[in-house]
């Protein structure tokens, strides 16, 4: 009895030792910058992966002058189109808020860019300096890496239609119906 509790209690000690560690957060790895002039306010874009491509997640940091003590503001995403696609200039507009691993900044987590083509990032930062606006222009996000989205889900559902086959062919061979009784 004395050995499995103590080897309960050495299991239990050694899982809230390690517990901490595995809930931290992956640290933020910013590979590239840009500089943008908001007005009175410089700000600096960070980027987790660059080159930028589509559909890939990665992390944004906004970073002003200064720090975002006493600031606040509004990022809008907008796609600048190209030949194929009609140029609409509206995007996606939401308030700055800050990262949630890194949060001395502002940024958002695990986003991606939904299309190819060219970009662009336009701030609006209201600080003690007053209003300032500014624009990320040319960023270039490249084609979705790896297979078409097609094609991926397809391979990924072969499984799926194995898996259905398999569980069809084995209750048709033990259906009680599949026997007949036979007189002897």
């Amino acid at each position: 009895m004395i050995k499995r509790l103590s080897a309960l209690l050495a299991a239990l000690g050694a899982l809230v030792v390690s517990a901490p560690s595995a809930a931290a957060y992956e640290p933020v790895n910013i590979v590239h910058t840009e500089r943008v002039q908001a007005g009175p306010y410089g700000l600096t874009v960070g980027f987790s992966t660059w080159p930028v491509r589509a559909m890939q997640s990665l992390d944004f940091t906004f970073v002003p002058d200064g720090g975002i003590a006493g600031k606040s503001g509004t990022l809008q995403q907008r796609f600048q189109g190209t030949a194929q696609v009609e140029n609409t200039g509206r995007g996606r507009s939401a308030p700055l808020a800050r990262h949630p691993r890194k949060r001395d900044v502002w940024g958002l987590d695990i986003r991606s860019l939904d299309r190819p083509g060219e970009w662009s990032l336009a701030f609006t930062i209201d600080g003690p300096a007053g209003r300032g606006e500014g624009v990320l222009t040319g960023l270039q996000v490249l084609d979705q890496p790896g297979p078409p989205l097609a094609l991926s889900w397809s391979v990924s559902a072969l499984p799926l239609f194995g898996l259905v086959g398999f569980l069809a062919v084995a209750w048709r061979r033990s259906s009680p119906n599949r026997y007949e009784l036979v007189a002897i």
